[in-house]
């Protein structure tokens, strides 16, 4: 009998450990630090389904970032915690006013609509970024019973473009939804990106700027798997936590999901990753702005770089490097920096990019 803990015979590493990219902050591994974490948690029982001692800690680690009236509920991902967020917030009837290019709207094959039972409004918002003015053009009708009624208002942070809200846009957005009884959910799958970019406080710019729940990213920041729904107004929600096992978010073994975040969050790995992550978009725009043929197409607030070049120069860097078309008519690509992306990363692509632009 092979004795607990001696890797099986047919395990056998299947990438290049050292190759890194540019498609995703997916893309990467997972942290040391999370990893040390997962091994800590693991080792005799332990309560399923979120009624374990990690699950039971972490509330008053997201308290600590979020506010004494903060409740979490961990789940297996962003899409998942969209869903189960929208849910909470939503009656049957309702629809939720987001941005055009909003992951919810444009990369999560209709889920919200599909398994939520909702509808979304999309408005194009320059930059990625909602404003008053721009709900305004969806937030009409609530009387009307011809019309699915606009409930919420989903921002996401930092945004799908790679800009950040400020707090006090986001307070004027959560004001003018508040004002129209609607609420307000921010999809926070690179939060961490945000506070990093802005240098401020979780709290500033989600609680404290007027935000009703949270949907908070750990996957893209070093984590194994898992997300969270973070409710920041528990009068908000409804019926979280049966929603959550409807939509097949709940974990049995959640002290794997929790511990994750314990270490992200107890201390300032959250903060660490994201900082390091946004200075290698920063370097790598700046490389990029440099190569003749390149254009930078938003600011690099975030880990993000979008930028416009010709087509068939991104083809052959793609060979080299892998990255994604954002908008395939017109050129434009997304690259992506993570917490283990290097300089040597960075100035190795842009070398590359150089190259194949002069070809």
């Amino acid at each position: 009998m092979t004795p607990p803990g001696t890797p099986s015979t047919d395990a056998a590493r299947r990438h290049d450990p050292d190759a890194r990219g540019f498609a995703s902050d997916n893309y990467a591994g997972v942290h040391p630090e999370v990893l040390a974490a997962i091994a800590l948690a693991n080792g005799g029982h332990q309560p399923a389904y979120g009624a374990d001692d990690y699950t039971a800690h972490l509330q008053e680690v997201f308290r600590r970032h979020f506010g004494p009236r903060a409740q979490t509920f961990p789940v297996f991902n962003g899409t998942g915690a969209n869903v189960v967020a929208l849910q909470a917030l939503t009656d049957r009837w309702s629809a939720v006013v987001t941005a055009g290019s909003a992951h919810i709207h444009t990369d999560e094959c209709g889920a919200p609509e599909r398994v939520g039972g909702l509808k979304l409004l999309p408005v194009p918002a320059p930059g990625g970024r909602l404003t008053p003015d721009l709900v305004a053009r969806e937030a009409w009708g609530f009387d009307d019973e011809h019309r699915a009624r606009p409930q919420v208002v989903s921002l996401t942070q930092a945004t799908e473009l790679g800009t950040c809200y400020t707090p006090g846009e986001i307070r004027a957005v959560a004001d003018f939804a508040h004002e129209r009884g609607m609420t307000v959910h921010m999809d926070g799958s690179r939060l961490a990106n945000a506070a990093a970019s802005l240098g401020l406080p979780l709290a500033a710019f989600t609680t404290d700027a007027g935000v009703d729940v949270v949907s908070f990213g750990g996957t893209k920041n070093g984590l194994l798997m898992g997300e969270a729904v973070v409710v920041l107004d528990p009068e908000a929600v409804r019926g979280l936590p049966y929603l959550r096992k409807a939509s097949m978010q709940l974990a049995s073994k959640m002290r794997f999901v929790s511990v994750q975040f314990e270490a992200l969050l107890a201390g300032d790995l959250w903060l660490r990753s994201a900082r390091h992550a946004n200075a290698m978009a920063a370097r790598l725009a700046e490389g990029a702005r440099a190569v003749p043929g390149v254009t930078i197409l938003h600011p690099v607030q975030a880990n993000g770089v979008f930028a416009r070049m010709p087509r068939d120069a991104a083809e052959r860097l793609q060979k080299r490097h892998r990255f994604y078309f954002w908008d395939e008519a017109a050129g434009d690509v997304r690259w992506m920096c993570a917490f283990d992306t290097t300089e040597e990363d960075v100035d190795t692509f842009v070398a590359a990019l150089g190259e194949e632009m002069g070809r």
